[in-house]
């Protein structure tokens, strides 16, 4: 059973992405000082996820910079997890950024594939055609998740998109 006060720090807006986070989101409100927690490179990572899965749940366009701007961080996991996150936002805002990231060939996979996938989750045809065009990169688990993208993409467009 979880503790009274454990059940007080979830809010409603906790909730709005039914997902099971790696870290709570933190109370704290104000972008620019947990854009700067996100981008610490000496924070701690759980605090660093607390950071991002709050600017998610304020959402809007200077929280997707603010994740957006942590894409320079040297840890794949947190970007991984920035490019997940901006897939659940669905904010056509984070695309250019999220191609920028499939993109680099200097990118980990792993970057690379959420990246995709976030493409697809957003639901916005402007990303059809660089996911066709990474449809068969040389990296499988990328070629995969733009083959995944593009369905997702279809689904959520209720289309019938032609890519093979």
């Amino acid at each position: 059973m979880m503790p009274v006060e454990d059940e007080q720090q979830n809010s409603p807006e906790d909730k709005e992405y039914d997902s099971v986070d790696p870290a709570p989101p933190s109370k704290n409100r104000s972008i620019g000082e947990l854009r700067s927690v996100l981008c610490d490179e000496n924070s701690r990572m759980f605090q660093r996820m607390r950071a991002l899965f709050t600017l998610r749940n304020i959402g809007g366009q200077e929280a997707i910079d603010a994740l957006v701007a942590s894409f320079a961080s040297a840890s794949v996991l947190l970007k991984h997890e920035v490019a997940y996150v901006l897939g659940q936002m669905q904010d056509s805002y984070a695309i250019d950024a999220l191609i920028e990231r499939l993109a680099d060939g200097e990118e980990d996979s792993i970057v690379r594939h959420e990246a995709a996938e976030a493409l697809g989750a957003i639901g916005d045809t402007r990303s059809l055609g660089v996911l066709k065009q990474y449809l068969n990169d040389d990296c499988v688990i990328v070629s995969e998740s733009c083959e995944v993208a593009l369905d997702l993409l279809e689904w959520t467009t209720n289309d019938s998109l032609e890519y093979e």
